[in-house]
């Protein structure tokens, strides 16, 4: 279980003008709402992604800009595919987002029996029957997007008989698949979904709330709208691939004596550049051991963003500025970093630690010797405190800040160089140490005493800053660095994303770290100095800290390179 803290969203002006605001705006203006009633409603059968970020973000926050209330409603209503441990899944991760539903949560089986009068009231008004054909005649009977189907063999029964088979359908008297309840409408409509829908079929399962009481279940596209209905919802907001549904929804909701008549309203969903959402893809990645579960930090999911370190406080502002369109497009990657940076630098403390050691012996520090040095927790926030590091003869640097041959704009360490520690001392290398290979294992350098706090008193000056730790206080750590999952922004664009994946997607390395880094709490997330963001993974131990990389910090050095 993620433990990092839950923040709330409080209700706050929004000056926001979208397709969907201004026609709340114009419902409310115009007398057609009262009150906003929104809902989100997933389904129990898997773990909330980005995507349904998008959406709990538009819900909930379309409710708190209008003074109403907005509900957490699980369409439960296929039992095979549900589970408790999804239904506490996605309480969590709404609740970590930094939203409130109204009241307890709802459940479309807490309506089971209202819909099945909702059925009986079709069937007693000639527009519903029992059929007899399997799911693949109905399939074969329903037509194609250019022929109409063409009518069920029962589809005129009488309100009598369809009465009675549905009532057997009730008491568990067939199989599953045997029969099914259909809505007649029409057959040779242009909008399939139109074409006799299914209402209810029977699924012989235990439903993880309702247990053995039903053996029969209402399809989506009847539950959904008419738990709208009865839960007084005004706007029923929907991804895009709801749009022909619309025309069924409305059907029902006007043939059905429901107690209001919510209205439903499509966006277009969320689609990120390196980032497949499909559900059945998901768990093909969970099932198959491409990723270590639904929490792993390459996973769009929400709990993989958080265990990755991605602060809720991001991913609001992400959906913000992505905005609500009615056409679908890609959005770049970049850009949810660009939110998880802006976030993370008001709000994470700064540490360093080293990634690539190469060590430094100070040859005029005297031995033995610890100080302990005042270091700023976060220069963005006043109120950030300091903490206090160890330096000592023996510290390490990263082996990309020393170039033994270094062009001109090359402001690290270098033979004859002066730079200045973070935090510390302005040192000078004066020579290195290699081994049989060649490669270079060691600097040796000297600290100007007098430069203490990272300032010359004689003010001259020098362009490199470089992070470190004390070779006796260094903390060994477990660093996860993370990349794209898949090798292209597009997954899929030339035949099954799987043939896509990234091999080089997890690497693991062990770094160096400032000992204070050892109280970080799990699900944290702080800056590694000149680094990047990384947060404390579940798997930490005090003897052994794990670390996720978040994302990393712009590099002038590595932009100078490829810059020529």
């Amino acid at each position: 279980m993620m433990t990092d803290m839950v923040e709330t969203v409080t209700s706050e002006e929004d000056d926001r003008h979208d397709f969907i605001r201004d026609k709340v705006r114009s419902d409310l203006a115009n007398g057609i709402v009262k009150q906003v009633v929104t809902r989100f409603p997933p389904e129990p059968n898997g773990y909330l992604h980005i995507g349904h970020a998008k959406s709990i973000c538009l819900n909930f926050g379309i409710a708190q800009e209008f003074g109403g209330r907005c509900n957490l409603r699980f369409d439960d209503t296929n039992p095979i595919k549900e589970e408790q441990e999804y239904i506490d899944a996605i309480e969590e991760d709404v609740r970590w987002l930094g939203f409130k539903w109204d009241g307890q949560p709802c459940f479309a089986s807490d309506y089971f029996e209202t819909f099945y009068g909702y059925a009986v009231h079709l069937i007693n008004n000639g527009k519903a029957y029992v059929d007899d054909l399997s799911p693949d005649e109905i399939r074969e009977y329903r037509g194609t997007l250019t022929a109409p189907g063409k009518p069920s063999p029962h589809r005129d029964r009488s309100v009598a008989e369809n009465l009675d088979l549905f009532a057997k359908m009730r008491d568990g008297a067939f199989k599953n698949g045997e029969k099914s309840l259909r809505a007649k409408i029409d057959m040779a409509s242009g909008n399939i979904n139109l074409r006799d829908p299914v209402l209810y079929r029977i699924l012989n399962a235990k439903h993880p709330r309702t247990g053995d009481t039903w053996c029969i279940y209402p399809m989506y596209d009847f539950a959904h709208g008419q738990g709208d209905a009865i839960e007084g919802v005004t706007h029923s907001l929907c991804t895009l691939e709801f749009q022909d549904h619309r025309p069924l929804y409305d059907w029902f909701i006007e043939n059905l004596p429901v107690p209001s008549r919510p209205r439903q309203t499509e966006f277009a969903r969320l689609n990120v550049t390196y980032m497949v959402l499909s559900k059945r893809k998901l768990i093909q990645l969970v099932k198959e051991n491409h990723v270590s579960g639904w929490s792993d930090p390459r996973m769009p999911t929400i709990r993989g963003l958080r265990r990755r370190g991605v602060p809720a406080a991001a991913l609001r502002n992400f959906c913000k500025l992505i905005g609500m369109t009615k056409s679908d497009k890609v959005i770049e990657y970049q850009m949810l970093e660009f939110c998880i940076r802006e976030e993370l630098n008001k709000s994470a403390q700064r540490r360093m630690a080293v990634l690539e050691p190469l060590k430094v012996t100070l040859t005029n520090y005297p031995e033995g010797e610890t100080e302990w040095l005042d270091a700023v927790n976060n220069p963005e926030d006043p109120d950030g405190g300091s903490r206090q590091v160890p330096f000592s003869r023996t510290l390490y640097i990263e082996q990309a800040d020393f170039m033994e041959d270094a062009p001109k704009k090359f402001f690290r360490l270098s033979i004859g160089r002066e730079v200045r520690l973070r935090w510390a001392y302005f040192i000078t290398c004066t020579d290195m140490v290699k081994d049989a290979d060649g490669n270079v294992i060691e600097l040796l350098c000297t600290y100007d005493p007098a430069t203490k706090g990272g300032d010359a008193p004689d003010g001259r000056k020098v362009k490199g800053t470089l992070h470190w730790v004390s070779a006796d206080h260094a903390v060994d750590a477990e660093i996860r660095n993370y990349d794209h999952l898949y090798t292209r922004p597009d997954p899929g664009a030339e035949g099954d994303p799987m043939d896509d994946l990234n091999p080089d997607s997890l690497s693991i390395a062990t770094a160096k770290l400032e000992p204070s880094l050892t109280e970080i709490p799990v699900g944290e997330t702080v800056q590694f100095e000149r680094q990047g963001y990384y947060c404390v993974d579940p798997d930490s131990t005090t003897d052994k800290p794990v670390f996720n990389k978040t994302t990393g910090l712009r590099d002038s050095w590595a932009k100078a390179q490829k810059t020529g």
